[in-house]
């Protein structure tokens, strides 16, 4: 099975899911009660499945959809603050054809990168269950990761993403990886390089925690990688 086609199934099953009772009645209800901002708006109420281009070789991974970010639009990091940094980044490094996102027919294309979470669900106060995190990477990302065949660099956005990718790409026994820090990097054996970013969350954005030299750091990181890597 190719990329495309592993994608788009892994797609689907993501927006069918309800496996997470917890989470399959936040999402439902955040859907149902909306913010006054957005009260027009039919919002998605779903999980959320990754996005981008089937033959990137540069992945993103964050923590989980926004209440009224994704859980509302129904593609990831759109609508929101968080995504409002990301894409930018992404087109300022050329992997965007536009810095913002707002819908998903706002005309966004990815290229050479995809973007996915750990968790394809929003969860209350943005706090997944360690159980509902086992449970949808075995399920879900493992599979995306495993279907993008051309990955050579993976951003991990905070501490949850980076321990979700190690727990689905390597093996017990093996290198013990660095603990998580900013601007870190890591490279699996026989795998992509793992590039390590606070996630770019208001509570980090707004705080002066994360800065946009600081966050553009590694993305220029990325692209250093690939341009010197050349294309599989």
């Amino acid at each position: 099975m190719n990329a495309n086609t592993a994608l788009t199934t892994i797609e689907i099953e993501i927006s069918d899911c309800f496996d997470c009772e917890r989470l399959v009645k936040y999402r439902e209800s955040v859907a149902s009660t909306k913010r006054k901002s957005f009260r027009e708006e039919t919002y998605w109420g779903r999980a959320v499945p990754g996005f981008g281009d089937s033959q990137a070789r540069f992945v993103v991974v964050g923590l989980a959809p926004a209440a009224h970010g994704a859980n509302r639009t129904g593609r990831i990091f759109t609508g929101d603050r968080s995504g409002d940094w990301l894409y930018e980044s992404l087109h300022r490094y050329g992997f965007a054809n536009q810095p913002e996102s707002h819908s998903r027919s706002d005309g966004l294309t990815l290229r050479d990168a995809y973007v996915t979470c750990s968790a394809h669900c929003v969860p209350p106060n943005n706090q997944p269950s360690r159980e509902e995190l086992s449970h949808c990477r075995q399920k879900f990302l493992k599979k995306e990761l495993l279907a993008l065949q051309k990955t050579q660099v993976i951003l991990c956005l905070g501490a949850i993403a980076y321990q979700s990718v190690l727990s689905c790409l390597t093996q017990p026994g093996g290198p013990r990886p660095p603990a998580f820090r900013h601007g870190a990097e890591y490279q699996l054996p026989l795998g992509p390089t793992l590039l390590l970013s606070y996630h770019c969350s208001q509570q980090n954005t707004f705080t002066g925690k994360l800065t946009r030299p600081l966050f553009y750091s590694v993305f220029e990181r990325a692209r250093d990688i690939l341009d010197s890597n050349g294309r599989s």
